[in-house]
């Protein structure tokens, strides 16, 4: 085997191996995208909660001061 044909098995070893890593960074960015996206929707959905929740606070019977003072 000269050594042309070396370096040609040797550059397509590299390539090879460069394809799969970037199939695995491919899937791995996948599923970060896909759980900013949840993330995201769940920040809304929390932003929505609070805006929709009245700002002053909740004074219920057992919070009242009785009628003597």
């Amino acid at each position: 085997m000269s050594a042309n044909e070396q370096r040609i098995i040797d550059l397509e070893s590299k390539i090879s191996h460069q394809e799969f890593l970037l199939e695995k960074l491919n899937e791995v960015l996948y599923e970060q995208q896909k759980t900013v996206d949840r993330l995201e929707k769940s920040i809304e959905a929390l932003k929505k909660r609070i805006e929709g929740e009245d700002l002053e606070p909740k004074i219920g019977p057992a919070d009242e001061k009785p009628p003597h003072y």
